[in-house]
């Protein structure tokens, strides 16, 4: 497949970041993007959805992540770090990059949805 990139997530809860009382509760997230394609690719725009218990949905548009627009040949990976605060304890989040391969076409590369969680909590 000509457009192929995978995109793996691991959340934290950061407690020392976060307070309940005033319901506030931080996550960060590690992202590892994968080119799994058989074209390089540049990672353009970021698109998220934030949504929290309560059903407050955020979204997210912008360039980039982290200050960059990493290109990826084939086989490359690309991690980075980033962070949300939400008002409940649980909430879900979900996206796209707006990507561009080496031919100049554009695709989305779909972020599934991931749940932002404190440990231990079940609702």
């Amino acid at each position: 497949m000509k457009n192929n990139i995978n995109i793996n997530v691991d959340v934290r809860f950061i407690k020392d970041q976060s307070h309940p009382e005033h319901h506030q509760f931080t996550f960060s997230y590690t992202i590892t993007i994968t080119n799994n394609g058989s074209i390089g690719a540049q990672l353009l725009t970021r698109r998220w959805l934030i949504q929290d218990e309560t059903g407050h949905l955020e979204e997210v548009i912008g360039e980039g992540v982290v200050g960059q627009q990493p290109h990826l040949h084939p086989g490359e990976s690309y991690q980075y770090t980033s962070g949300s605060v939400i008002k409940t304890a649980t909430g879900t989040m979900k996206g796209a990059y707006g990507m561009i391969n080496d031919d100049g076409e554009r695709f989305e590369a779909e972020i599934a949805e991931f749940i932002l969680s404190e440990p231990y909590t079940l609702h």
